[in-house]
């Protein structure tokens, strides 16, 4: 059994994620080179999932190889600062791009209060051990307790079946221009 922890300082939390979207298709679409990657991930980290360390609703596993971080209802990322890093640090043909894909996001994203799964990742040497499932089964059963939809954006394909698997339905595409397929994806509270 995986045994998550909910007081892993905010740092060790971000360099697991660091470490674990290094070859996410969407990550590295924004930032293609090693060394933006490393400087500008964790700057989104903390703007799309920062309130996720306020309110106690990031996660590591034990271990420290998995982490994930939640959105509670009511939390939202910072656009504004994410606009603002996208428009300092990215190619203007990405920035132009990723405001496309962030209104659409915005779109599909539900209009009830929801648990928003920012981001979870495994380190790659630890995939397929069933630490992100153990990330996204420690929220789930509070969605189902308050009856709250679970959802996310899926920047990488290979894990849609993973959500799938966990009650995720594809709710509509986020695309624009040269940036890769993201899927919107909901969870209806059991």
């Amino acid at each position: 059994m995986t045994v998550i922890t909910t007081d892993a300082p905010p740092q060790h939390i971000i360099d697991s994620l660091t470490l674990g979207f290094a070859a996410d298709p969407v990550m590295r679409w924004l930032f293609p080179e090693p060394h933006p990657y490393l400087a500008h991930f964790p700057t989104v980290l903390e703007l799309f999932g920062g309130a996720a360390f306020t309110e106690k609703t990031a996660f590591m596993t034990h271990d420290g190889n998995a982490a994930a971080m939640w959105l509670a209802p009511g939390s939202h990322p910072d656009g504004d600062g994410l606009m603002a890093l996208f428009e300092e640090t990215l190619a203007p043909r990405t920035f132009k791009d990723a405001a496309q894909c962030f209104e659409i996001m915005d779109a599909l994203h539900p209009d009830e209060p929801v648990w928003h799964l920012a981001f979870v990742a495994a380190d790659p040497t630890v995939r397929g051990q069933g630490l992100g499932s153990a990330l996204i089964n420690h929220v789930l059963p509070r969605c189902d307790a308050e009856q709250t939809v679970a959802y996310l954006e899926n920047t990488n394909p290979a894990n849609t079946a993973l959500y799938e698997r966990h009650g995720f339905k594809v709710i509509g595409e986020i695309q624009a221009g040269h940036s890769p397929a993201m899927q919107g994806m909901r969870r209806d509270p059991r």
